[in-house]
């Protein structure tokens, strides 16, 4: 730790040690997450902290916004978060897995540029460059994909004035009030030199969990009984998107920037490696590990050398992200609707180490699909602790042959789910024990169905079923009843509150409260506003916006096996209401768009079932809507997609997927996921993959963008 001279102001003068303790903490703050050179510890600043609030209180006439002690201010957020357009895309980048697809995107953005082989006097005897002389070449900057959740910050000014996640690229959600509440997020930038701040600069990065604080959440979760996050990343997720600004300062997340949105008023810059620097001038963190890079190979030692070094980092990494530097370069290079042409992503093979299998519990989903879990003796891998991990299915543990007892390898897809890859055979003693399938549902005792290679509880009333139906149905992008965590729906089934889906908009408040301050550990964090407040969030929730929502989100809710988001679509544009659906026959639902005979098969079943007129009467009598809110079906013919199924697949320039998904609804066509018979149309956008293949071998009709956009004016001008 650095030391720093400190001239103290006499505290008589509070205005001055107010103005005096404010400089200091935000000096704190940028020495520790922009220089990494710390002058104070986390205890001093904590004491300067509460100093700076208590004088704050005394002097409410210099209040100020930027101040350290507003970085968490106000009551916790009601309601939804809001969603806004971002001003630039923020495209997703590209991966690649190998260092010969690197070296070949690396060719092709050079050939795009024209670029010439280096000049003679170019050329020295030593050094990274002279190993591609021969080769034309293009700088890059290279910087470790740090594996968090990614944000845009908005500066005016120099005033940090909104914070959004990514989302769907085109819009994200209003984070703001958390994000303040990370210390290394600069509240205000700081001119550099003797430039002025922007106008205004939107600034993209990643906010992250830092491992030591992933672990020391986790402990302290342990010793209070509570259920452990799975991951960093996951926790950091979830704590950016806790409506309380508390939690979120509580949890100590970093943030590190790494690329550019809107900006005006900024210097001339050329390149990413001068803007870079420009950020860390204002104040802003940056990877002390991003390095500027002559050429192709050197790049890819650069990738092969930080492999290493990645396991050591206090943050989780999966991989590396190379851009080309110069912006005149990317400019030209340009972007499709969902990644830039300059920039990619190199992604690390997952991670594996070597532990035992010691069982297999059989747990039941949502749709009675019952799924085997491994547990394993503990493994660190990949930055956190493994105890358990996906199994898939039956056939899957046959043909890996897996058995209790094996030692076994493991890896974690994506660096976030742990999966069993093989047993190691050579290792086995001959006490391991086959694993066997439950022949009755290990949750009600009920029989077990087998469909393909998925086991299902064939009992409707299963206990356990219900439970995972009740979180799917409550769910942010089904009913969406704010405040109704995992937590919470297990805390109310528990307490024999919930025993249906009409139940959760029949909530006494007091009756909640009362089972929500029974002592649950799992909930106390929640309940820090009070159990009676708590309680009356829930029911005013559930009692207003989510008893609007219509059929499409009520189908798309109840877990109805084989009718996720879009088969309710498709219901809901043809049924217009919850009796007319339960009067579907399984040969009309078979000729509905992307909807099979197993899929037909399934929903008869369900809407025939006791079950079924049950869920729908109940909803109907607690005021639930069960009309459809699609847009009407428009006339077949009535323009070029009315009636008829498209596939888009590739990357279209003047599109992102969600709007021209949205634009080919709106128009009276069905966007389907994968190609068939039924299928009228692919629209195939560049690098389009299998799915124009089939296209071409099903013989349907193709259209580039050229088409679709004459079509689109078309039925415009109708």
């Amino acid at each position: 730790m650095t030391k720093e001279t400190r001239v103290s102001i006499p505290r008589t003068d509070e205005p001055g040690r107010i103005h005096e303790l404010r400089e200091l903490l935000e000096r704190a703050n940028r020495a520790y997450y922009v220089d990494a050179a710390p002058f104070m510890s986390d205890a001093e600043f904590d004491v300067l902290l509460a100093e700076l609030a208590d004088l704050e209180l005394r002097h409410p006439e210099l209040t100020d916004p930027n101040s350290p002690t507003q970085r968490v201010g106000g009551a916790p957020l009601e309601g939804e978060f809001e969603t806004r357009l971002h001003r630039v895309p923020m495209r997703s980048i590209d991966n690649t897995y190998g260092l010969d697809d690197f070296r070949t995107w690396y060719r092709r953005c050079v050939d795009a540029l024209g670029a010439r082989p280096p000049l003679a006097a170019d050329v020295t005897d030593s050094g990274l460059f002279a190993r591609a002389s021969s080769e034309p070449s293009i700088a890059l900057f290279a910087d470790p994909k740090v594996d968090g959740l990614a944000i845009s910050l908005r500066y005016e000014d120099g005033a940090l004035v909104e914070a959004l996640t990514r989302g769907d690229g085109e819009k994200g959600d209003v984070v703001t009030a958390n994000v303040r509440a990370i210390r290394a997020v600069p509240l205000k930038l700081r001119a550099p030199g003797h430039g002025n701040v922007p106008h205004v600069l939107e600034v993209r990065g990643e906010i992250f969990m830092p491992v030591r604080e992933f672990e020391r959440i986790n402990e302290e979760r342990e010793r209070h009984g509570e259920q452990l996050f799975a991951n960093a990343r996951n926790s950091c997720v979830g704590t950016l998107k806790s409506k309380d600004p508390k939690v979120v300062a509580s949890r100590r997340l970093s943030f590190v920037a790494h690329g550019r949105g809107e900006g005006e008023g900024l210097p001339s810059l050329e390149s990413h490696t001068e803007f870079v620097s420009y950020l860390k001038a204002l104040g802003i963190p940056v990877s002390p590990m991003g390095v500027r890079i002559e050429n192709v190979e050197a790049a890819a030692r650069a990738i092969e050398d930080f492999a290493a070094q990645r396991a050591s980092l206090d943050y989780a990494v999966d991989g590396m992200v190379v851009r080309i530097d110069r912006f005149e370069h990317q400019e030209k290079l340009g972007s499709t609707a969902k990644s830039p042409r300059w920039a990619i992503a190199y992604k690390y093979p997952a991670e594996q180490g070597e532990t035992t299998l010691t069982h297999v519990d059989w747990q039941v989903g949502k749709g009675g699909t019952i799924t085997p879990r491994a547990t394993m003796e503990p493994l660190r891998i990949a930055g956190s602790t493994v105890k358990h991990a996906t199994l898939h299915n039956i056939e899957e543990i046959q043909r890996r042959d897996l058995r209790i007892g094996d030692r076994v390898i493991i890896e974690k897809a994506g660096e976030i789910i742990p999966q069993v890859v093989s047993a190691v055979v050579e290792k086995r003693t001959g006490s391991e024990i086959p694993i066997v399938p439950p022949t009755a549902c290990p949750a009600c005792g009920g029989n077990v169905e087998r469909e393909g290679p998925k086991l299902f509880c064939a009992n409707a009333s299963c206990p356990a079923r219900f439970r995972e139906r009740l979180k799917w149905f409550v769910g942010r992008d089904q009913m969406n009843i704010d405040g109704l965590g995992e937590e919470i729906v297990d805390a109310l089934v528990d307490a024999g509150l919930v025993s249906s889906f009409a139940d959760v908009f029949r909530l006494d408040a007091q009756r909640v409260a009362r089972a929500l301050a029974k002592g649950e550990k799992a909930i106390a964090e929640l309940e820090r506003k009070g159990p009676g407040k708590r309680a009356i969030s829930l029911i005013e929730s559930a009692a207003t916006a989510a008893r609007e929502r219509g059929l499409t989100r009520v189908l798309a809710g109840l877990g109805i096996r084989h009718v996720g988001a879009s088969a309710a679509k498709t219901l809901a544009r043809r049924y217009r209401t919850a009796d007319e659906l339960l009067a579907a026959t399984e040969a009309q639902l078979v000729e509905l768009a992307d909807f099979g005979e197993v899929t037909a098969k399934s929903v008869a079943a369900w809407l025939a079932s006791d079950e079924a007129k049950t869920t729908f009467r109940e909803l109907a009598l607690v005021g639930v809507d069960l009309v459809s809110r699609e847009p009407k079906p428009i006339e077949v013919g009535a323009n070029a997609f009315a009636g008829r199924t498209f596939v888009v697949t590739g990357a279209l320039e003047g599109f992102g997927r969600t709007e021209i998904s949205e634009t080919l609804e709106r128009l009276g066509a069905k966007v389907a996921g994968s190609v068939s018979k039924k299928t009228a149309v692919v629209i195939a956008g560049s690098e389009a993959g299998s799915k124009l293949d089939k296209a071409k071998e099903l013989g349907v009709e193709i259209w580039d963008e050229t088409r679709l956009q004459r079509e689109l004016a078309a039925a415009a001008a109708r």
